[in-house]
């Protein structure tokens, strides 16, 4: 498999961008800036109040069930004799 431009824009993209220099490498690019720790416990946290509410929705999805259930008028039809 070729490795290189394989169309015309392709082409000019990389003479455009084949003499660029990029200069990030030093030691406080490759360290995080937030703590592993930190980044958990948010995580956690985040998770803890998603399954929090999925719990309330879904006992609210059962009182509206009831309260539709008991509210709801059945008449018979002629049919069912």
């Amino acid at each position: 498999m070729a490795v290189g431009a394989r169309d015309y824009i392709d082409k000019l993209l990389v003479e455009k961008y084949a003499q660029e220099k990029v200069d990030n490498h030093d030691a406080d690019a490759l360290s995080s800036k937030v703590s592993a720790d930190d980044m958990l416990s948010a995580m956690e946290i985040s998770s803890d109040h998603f399954k929090n509410m999925m719990a309330i929705n879904q006992k609210l999805t059962m009182v509206c069930y009831g309260v539709i259930a008991k509210s709801a008028r059945y008449i018979p039809s002629d049919d069912a004799a």
